[in-house]
């Protein structure tokens, strides 16, 4: 849109006259952060104009409008307009508060297409956008609203677009990508429709999911995946705990024996998947022997790795009310906990591969001589620096996991120079 009008992106460190400060708000630290980059990018240009959207934009408006240095704050539903509302980006006088065009979270009812373009191998393509899940500790209903979701005439056509340019990978990401199907309110079609249609996609050589609920994950999606053409054999599937005691506190929409049942069918049909989980220790109400729990149950499971999150407090969520509240050393230590195990499951996942051979996707980061990618199944490789070989799906034979846990390989795929 930027580009439209004739704008041009610079780095964040050569003195823009104009920051666009996306926000997340799902921790404490987020926020934190938010006034940090400000800080830094009035350092950078005094005179720069800053504007704050996303997540914290929608939900604390008025106090990103008293951090120093902002000249604007739009919501969930406004920074879609923010050229139109804002162009010319003529900075207030110093003293002057910033503006606010922020609207009840109800009123974000319309669905934007997007899409990344910032990486040459890989696009995230958003399909969907909002929840309609009001889990105990989470402020995303709040931040972005009800659950919508594009067409998949749009999603199509995005797809095509990106394939055009060269993309060799797209991700699915929504805020409840299982959710998809919703259009003004009512129920259009299902990710299982969707998933389909992108596979019959040309020019794409992979589609990832990127996050989805075990609950919306179905029968019917794991085994398309297992047979389809194009969608790669990865899930992240968040747990956030392994205690069903805790899972209901936190008003999650399933038990843990489901979750066990979608792993299980995972890896009856797909055996070389690579399953990666979340998990949310310290929630009010999680006693030792919870957690405990949950770690026990994830030590088990025959999954790849972890995404660990610290309960942290959010107003307005329900999560407050509940007693008794984990005291921070002890949320520390359980992420610690945790952390370790997840190592251990990675590593254990990457040493049951070694020796069998799988195609890489190579990635433009070079360092040191060398070059990375993810095999299908989200394997970390590195391998010696080869120009011809970037944005290239090339088979290889897994050798080494070297110290920094990527793993070493050996090309398989014979290739001819020209």
């Amino acid at each position: 849109m930027f580009e439209q009008k004739g704008y041009q992106k610079v780095e964040f460190n050569q003195k823009p006259d104009i920051f666009i400060i996306n926000t997340c708000s799902v921790t404490e630290n987020a926020d934190k952060k938010c006034k940090k980059i400000v800080k830094e990018a009035n350092k950078i240009n005094p005179d720069g104009y800053v504007t704050i959207i996303g997540c914290y934009a929608q939900l604390k408006p008025q106090e990103i409008a008293d951090i120093e240095g902002v000249d604007a704050v739009l919501g969930a539903a406004e920074k879609f307009q923010l050229i139109n509302l804002l162009d010319g980006f003529v900075k207030e006088p110093s003293g002057n508060k910033a503006k606010v065009y922020n609207q009840n979270i109800e009123e974000a009812v319309e669905y934007h297409t997007s899409y990344s373009l910032n990486d040459r191998t890989r696009t995230f393509l958003k399909v969907q956008d909002g929840c309609d899940y009001p889990c105990a500790y989470c402020t995303i209903p709040l931040a972005r609203g009800g659950s919508r979701s594009d067409t998949i005439a749009n999603v199509l056509k995005a797809a095509r677009e990106i394939a055009e340019s060269g993309v060799k990978e797209i991700v699915l990401t929504g805020v409840n990508i299982g959710d998809f199907g919703l259009q003004n309110g009512k129920r259009e079609n299902t990710f299982l429709d969707l998933v389909k249609a992108l596979d019959e996609v040309e020019g794409i050589e992979r589609f990832r999911i990127s996050s989805i609920e075990p609950n919306l994950l179905t029968d019917e999606i794991i085994a398309f995946v297992a047979s389809s053409k194009r969608f790669v054999p990865h899930f992240h599937i968040p747990l956030q705990s392994g205690s069903s005691k805790v899972l209901a506190l936190m008003k999650r929409r399933y038990k843990r024996e489901l979750y066990v049942d979608r792993v299980t069918k995972i890896k009856e049909l797909m055996p070389n998947c690579c399953i990666g989980v979340d998990v949310i220790v310290g929630h009010p109400g999680e006693t030792d022997e919870e957690f405990l729990e949950t770690y026990n149950f994830l030590n088990e499971l025959p999954i790849s790795y972890l995404h660990v999150f610290t309960y942290s407090e959010r107003e307005n969520t329900t999560a407050l009310a509940i007693k008794p509240v984990v005291p921070m050393n002890k949320r520390a230590e359980r992420s610690k906990m945790l952390h370790i195990l997840s190592d251990k499951k990675r590593r254990y996942f990457y040493e049951q591969h070694l020796e069998n051979s799988f195609t890489v996707l190579f990635e433009e980061d070079v360092e040191n001589g060398q070059m990375q990618g993810f095999t299908e199944n989200y394997i970390r490789v590195t391998a010696k620096y080869d120009p011809i070989l970037i944005n290239e799906t090339k088979k290889v034979k897994l050798s080494t996991i070297n110290e920094n846990m990527l793993v070493e390989v050996e090309e398989v795929e014979v290739y001819e120079t020209h």
